[in-house]
């Protein structure tokens, strides 16, 4: 194991669903700059339009994602929890994020870097091919939940 890679992170990684059966040595790479962050209740964890460098995985707790809206709050597109990813916009230029993040109750996340994984993909097709089979299901769903958003509150 990389003597610079923080040990539970590797665990956090290893154990989190989106990642279960992916290759250790994948796991170690990406998780070189990997830290773990807690936020409570109301924190903004990304803002809508900020830079975009960082993959959560989400330990404990929950987090909305939020649209902001002209002259109405945001409007909460998707609640995420334990087991699941927030954020693909490190993944696409510009590196923006298209939503806030925000911690509904206290929040524990692993951040990783989104250069490293970026990096990484590019180095090795085969990591970069089965991680974007997993990563597609995640992007579908959240159009899928933003168009169904929209058609709530704007109708057709």
């Amino acid at each position: 194991m990389n003597p610079e890679v923080n040990h539970k992170v590797v665990r956090e990684i290893a154990s989190h669903p989106f990642f279960h059966g992916m290759s250790r040595e994948f796991v170690e790479t990406i998780a070189v700059e990997g830290e773990e962050r807690l936020f409570v209740a109301d924190d903004m964890i990304a803002s809508e339009g900020g830079e975009a460098d960082v993959l959560y995985l989400v330990l404990e707790g929950k987090v909305a994602l939020e649209l902001e809206a002209a002259d109405r709050p945001p409007i909460t597109v998707q609640t995420v929890g334990p087991g699941e990813l927030v954020g693909w916009s490190w993944l696409v230029p510009p590196h923006r994020w298209r939503f806030n993040v925000r911690a509904l109750k206290r929040t524990r996340l692993v951040a990783l870097d989104g250069g490293i994984i970026r990096r990484t993909l590019h180095a090795r097709p085969d990591w970069g091919f089965e991680f974007m089979v997993r990563f597609m299901p995640l992007l579908a769903e959240r159009l899928e939940n933003t168009r169904i958003q929209l058609l709530d509150i704007y109708g057709r």
